[in-house]
């Protein structure tokens, strides 16, 4: 249920963010992605209209650079993303991958949530039906999905770009629907393709921490316009020829292995994050996350809403200066997993 630091009758979060447009602050990073193709192990093509298809992970090799800029996209120009080495002498994963934005709401909500539902059936495509959620900037000039009115906010710019968790491309069918949808002519989209299973995908799933604690803190019913910074780390993991296994890594990575640093306005919601925000408060937590998907059919809809978190949060009040913390890393459940012990 949602708490009592609801407020209803507040202005939406983003209703001030309009001079903003996360299509307009990642069309450097996309032209970037583009140029530098060859360098990045992404293939580009085009389809007769002339959108551009970025491949990152489905016939291309894909990189962990190309993933970080992919992640940047995602936040719509509003965030950093980086691959740094562990630091600490007991090292969780010798990879993590760390985030920061000083515009969390817009970057994580409105932007890198994957709440754009695509699909096709085989009729349409003249062959095998397509799903994949869509995320990035483009979302929020379709606005098809209820959280942009919560939100109070809508991009309003001739190109988009929007990021598919997909093993393959996407169809015309799709094509023309997100363009419709957008308000867009042919050349002025780009769609970036990133399975889980790839290089690519599992660093920009992972680089989703701080949004997972977002879309938590969204869930809990908290007014979003509490939080004002956030900054976050995962555990970046190799990636798994397997479907179900790639998207059981990027998600233990951070419901066991995240940890992210939220600033808010007061200190009750400060306590109230630190408390209720972690992963360990779902009663399918401690066991894998492909174990648990498995023992629901792969019905993600039977599992628990309130997995979908980081292992531990800290919590920052700018009313009293105080910082809560609650949650805990579970190393030895990550190595077991990724290190092939049992």
């Amino acid at each position: 249920m949602p708490s009592s630091n609801a407020t209803p009758d507040a202005s939406p979060p983003l209703a001030g963010a309009a001079a903003l447009s996360v299509n307009a602050l990642s069309a450097p990073l996309v032209e970037r992605l583009v140029d530098a193709a060859a360098r990045l192990g992404v293939a580009i093509t085009h389809t007769q209209g002339g959108t551009v298809l970025v491949d990152a992970g489905v016939a291309a090799a894909g990189s962990i650079d190309a993933g970080v800029l992919i992640a940047r996209i995602c936040m719509g120009g509003l965030g950093r993303v980086a691959m740094r080495p562990s630091l600490e002498a007991a090292p969780l994963w010798p990879s993590m991958i760390e985030v920061r934005t000083s515009a969390p709401v817009l970057a994580c909500l409105g932007s890198q949530y994957a709440g754009w539902s695509l699909s096709a059936t085989k009729e349409q495509t003249g062959g095998k039906k397509f799903f994949s959620l869509g995320s990035g900037p483009a979302r929020a000039l379709s606005v098809k999905e209820p959280l942009f009115a919560e939100l109070g906010y809508r991009d309003a710019h001739d190109r988009g770009v929007l990021v598919l968790e997909v093993d393959r491309l996407p169809p015309q069918v799709v094509i023309d629907k997100v363009l419709h949808d957008c308000g867009l002519a042919p050349d002025r989209l780009t769609l970036v393709i990133t399975p889980t299973h790839s290089v690519a995908g599992t660093v920009q799933v992972v680089a989703r921490v701080v949004e997972v604690a977002l879309h938590k803190t969204h869930v809990l019913g908290v007014d979003l316009g509490e939080v004002v910074e956030g900054s976050g780390s995962a555990p970046l993991p190799p990636p798994a020829p397997d479907g179900i296994q790639a998207m059981g890594r990027t998600n233990d990575a951070i419901l066991y292995g995240g940890r992210v640093h939220l600033t808010v306005r007061h200190d009750a919601v400060a306590k109230q994050l630190a408390a209720e925000l972690p992963a360990s408060n779902s009663r399918d937590y401690g066991r894998p996350f492909a174990d648990i998907f498995t023992s629901f059919n792969y019905d993600f809809y039977q599992i628990d809403p309130a997995l979908f978190a980081p292992a531990q949060v800290w919590v920052s009040s700018l009313e009293s200066g105080a910082t809560y913390r609650g949650g805990a890393l579970d190393a030895a459940l990550l190595q077991a997993q990724w290190s092939g012990q049992s």
